[in-house]
């Protein structure tokens, strides 16, 4: 896995243990809540078990905006994508042009199409989603189909 380059402003870095940074994104209660629904923080122990998960079953990489480290993505082999970035970050439309890069490394591996899972409350995210294309399947469940792959029967 190499790093991938959005444009000027963005690259996904493959991920390494950096602890130190990433906990960082972690320790923010609305962030947690955001991403996996719950009403606590990560610990270090947490985010060790969540980063070698996500490494043995995906492709997880860092995001760096600017030189700085701001969050993570991951293409699971599933064919979810997970995606945080910290709150200082948001709204510069940093996660929509990962997302669209996770798509493009999806189409690379062959996959037909991308999933993410979206708790209902996560206005933000299921907008930036719906905006990308993608599509409420099921309940917190949405989908983005690949242009041009054959799709699995």
């Amino acid at each position: 896995m190499k790093q991938r380059i959005i444009d000027d402003e963005l690259t996904l870095i493959p991920y390494f243990p950096n602890e130190e940074v990433a906990l960082r994104w972690y320790q923010d209660p609305e962030v947690c809540k955001q991403v996996d629904n719950i009403d606590f923080l990560y610990t270090p122990e947490r985010l060790r078990a969540m980063y070698d998960y996500l490494c043995a079953h995906g492709d997880c990489f860092y995001i760096r905006y600017r030189g700085t480290l701001v969050g993570d993505c991951t293409l699971r082999d599933n064919s979810e994508i997970a995606i945080v970035v910290c709150r200082e970050y948001q709204n510069r439309q940093i996660g929509r042009r990962c997302v669209r890069n996770m798509i493009a490394l999806a189409k690379e591996k062959g996959m037909s199409q991308v999933k993410a899972n979206i708790y209902s409350f996560n206005r933000q995210s299921r907008a930036m989603f719906q905006t990308l294309g993608f599509i409420e399947t099921e309940p917190e469940w949405f989908v983005f189909r690949i242009p041009g792959q054959k799709t699995e029967e």
